[in-house]
């Protein structure tokens, strides 16, 4: 199993200090963060994907490309990269790329986005946004596989003889996740290909995730990649940790409560009840994501939000410390304790290649 954190890249103002960090400040602090991530022996590492303000990230692969030059182990990936408003053919080429300068250490998370505005700014309309999601999917999944392509769809002009630079490494396309909150439009796609579904898990009550992951699970079984407890799933999760769940929940509260996305709503505590908001101590957070594999089943990936609020780069820092040496390293030997022999491990490069070599070798055979 991997774990891991993600970063959705705003830019929030401290509601303890009044400070606001630059642009500059952000993208470099999210460099220290990443870094420090496989510092403290987390597996991967995602980057959000935004065209607005206050977040910074437009061009994670840039990003995720610096941050490969300075780790040796992390796996990059996205939270969530846009297959909506981006061309496929320039999703194919980027990560592609990615692939070569980092040695295969990168998959991506595909998602609509939640941001409606985003539409009209790169010419397309939200009202298409599951069509574009579909059809946008199909010609990348066809571009990293087919080495001549000719394509013909409702919302990009055609293409002739057309082939996507550079190749995949090793003939092995990045592995694709697909992520969503609340269609399961997506989690139907993701089962069709056989690839994995990344359930948000932040916002919404469990029941709500439990239903997305079982109708993955049981299409992706239905079309014959496995077993439904097979399939590959990830989750997102929300922590703040302090070494006893008071002083967590004092130090936190400004934040949450001031939260661009559900400050000056539900309290802390009533929020934390009906989602996976975890603020506590490392053995309430332990506890609590433990608990996931009881309506989720065994999954692969466990990834946390921890930059966000306006908290400041220090405070992050400890998290990860307390995270990296307290909660991940009893979370790992829980979880594989309890996973059955026939449950996959998450995918990797690695992994991939070797699955590729197995095929060949059985049809030579």
């Amino acid at each position: 199993m991997q774990f891991g954190i993600f970063s959705v890249s705003d830019i929030t103002t401290d509601p303890t200090t009044g400070r606001t960090p630059s642009e500059a400040e952000r993208i470099k602090d999210i460099v220290t963060i990443a870094k420090h991530a496989e510092e403290v022996g987390l597996d991967v590492f995602a980057l959000g994907e935004h065209h607005n303000e206050p977040f910074f990230s437009s061009s994670p692969t840039t990003t995720l490309a610096y941050i490969a030059a300075q780790t040796k182990t992390l796996q990059l990936s996205t939270a969530t990269t846009l297959i909506t408003t981006n061309d496929p053919v320039k999703i194919a080429e980027d990560f592609a790329m990615l692939q070569h300068l980092s040695d295969g250490r990168v998959d991506l998370t595909l998602g609509r986005g939640n941001t409606g505005p985003v539409y009209p700014w790169f010419g397309k309309d939200i009202r298409a946004g599951i069509p574009l999601a579909l059809e946008n999917y199909a010609l990348l999944h066809k571009l990293w596989r087919e080495h001549i392509v000719d394509w013909e769809g409702k919302f990009r002009t055609p293409l002739q003889s057309f082939t996507s630079t550079p190749r995949p490494l090793d003939d092995v396309p990045p592995f694709v996740w697909h992520g969503s909150i609340r269609s399961p439009q997506i989690a139907e796609q993701a089962a069709y290909y056989g690839d994995g579904f990344f359930a948000n898990h932040i916002f919404w009550p469990k029941e709500h995730t439990q239903r997305m992951v079982q109708l993955y699970r049981q299409r992706f079984e239905h079309y014959g990649h496995g077993s439904a407890d097979q399939a590959i799933v990830g989750l997102g999760g929300q922590v703040f940790m302090h070494r006893n769940s008071q002083d967590a929940v004092k130090q936190f509260r400004p934040y949450f409560d001031n939260a661009p996305v559900y400050g000056h709503g539900p309290s802390l505590e009533d929020f934390s009840r009906e989602t996976p908001l975890t603020v506590g101590s490392p053995q309430q957070v332990i506890e609590r994501t433990l608990g996931f594999r009881e309506y989720v089943g065994d999954y692969q990936r466990q990834l946390f939000l921890m930059d966000h609020a306006g908290l400041p780069l220090k405070t992050v820092l400890e998290q990860l410390d307390l995270l990296g040496a307290e909660v991940v390293p009893v979370l790992r030997k829980e979880f594989a304790a309890r996973k059955p022999a026939h449950v996959p491990d998450a995918p990797t490069h690695a992994s991939l290649l070797a699955k590729k070599n197995e095929t060949k070798e059985e049809v030579a055979a």
